[in-house]
């Protein structure tokens, strides 16, 4: 399903981006531009996040994929 319809971000992306090592409403508003013009997705947003998170492995960790490769 559609979370965020201004930015055309789905639940599955949002699962995705969680299961990459996102776990925040501010990082995913950072991350995937999700909420940032009308705001009406906040809510939603946040019970997909938080479902995601009890569910999904971690399958690597933020500061690992900043890092850059060599």
């Amino acid at each position: 399903m559609i979370v965020c319809v201004c930015n055309a971000i789905s639940d599955h992306e949002i699962r995705d981006w969680v299961k990459l090592g996102g776990s925040t409403l501010e990082e995913l508003k950072s991350d995937l531009g999700l909420g940032t013009c009308c705001g009406k997705c906040h809510d939603c947003a946040h019970e997909v996040l938080a479902e995601a998170a009890n569910k999904a492995p971690v399958l690597a960790s933020r500061e690992l994929r900043r890092q850059p490769t060599e």
